[in-house]
């Protein structure tokens, strides 16, 4: 198996959790994949555990990526660390499908030269951000690194410890009034990829928005959003 190859021209792929059509999602065997591949960047998501680790992984529980249900933020790493992952086709017998940790994970983004799309999950406090990005700056990477998230108070706390760091709000609804609001903290959009014609991408741009979606997997629409000028398109399958 193999991910589609698109005519992206100077769209930015990005890997969503990892090459996760192909590897387990936000796995270490994700992240190399989309590594090993021409990919832009790689799309994570953070929480913290409860004894402070940050690690990555997309629910607020386990559920659904293995077979128990723990609370991340109310687990402890070394629990959660030795929870096996399950495979694509419900196994969990590979050994190497464990939650990894965010500095695993901004190393192979490193090893790789790819840009790190984190989203930040929950309602962090400025504390906690500021922990994340002392922790991706002591891999000598937060330059290399584009925060998203859906809560808007994340991102604030990003503009405020580290001013020039690119984020982009996640949204699943256009709404014209972002334009302004977004504009004015210099916010750029990561927003579901249904919600994007040419039309709107264009208006986007016209405010100095760099536009990126989620999680466009149809080769011809994403070519269609490439074709239309889009930055970015984050996908499962599509380089």
């Amino acid at each position: 198996m193999n991910s589609i190859r698109i005519n992206s021209g100077s769209t930015h792929m990005v890997a969503h959790r990892g090459l996760s059509g192909i590897e387990p999602e936000n796995t270490n065997a994700a992240f190399i994949a989309a590594g090993n591949r021409s990919y832009y960047g790689i799309e994570t998501d953070v929480h913290k555990t409860l004894d402070g680790r940050f690690v990555v992984i997309h629910d607020d529980d386990t559920a659904r990526v293995s077979n128990e249900d723990l609370p991340v933020e109310g687990t402890d790493f070394e629990t959660l660390r030795s929870l096996p992952l399950l495979e694509k086709d419900g196994g969990s017998e590979r050994l190497d499908l464990c939650i990894p940790t965010l500095g695993e994970y901004i190393a192979t983004c490193k090893r790789y030269e790819k840009t790190a799309v984190l989203e930040l999950k929950n309602a962090f406090s400025a504390e906690e951000i500021r922990a994340i990005c002392d922790e991706i700056a002591a891999l000598g990477y937060l330059q290399n690194v584009i925060f998203i998230s859906f809560a808007f108070e994340n991102l604030m706390h990003i503009r405020s410890i580290c001013p020039e760091q690119p984020v982009q709000f996640l949204t699943s609804v256009y709404a014209e009034d972002l334009l302004q609001i977004l504009k004015a903290h210099r916010f750029d959009i990561d927003i579901l990829y249904t919600e994007l014609s040419a039309e709107r991408i264009a208006k986007f741009h016209r405010y100095g928005i760099r536009v990126n979606c989620w999680t466009c997997d149809d080769p011809e629409t994403a070519q269609a959003l490439a074709d239309a000028g889009i930055d970015y398109i984050t996908s499962n399958i599509l380089e």
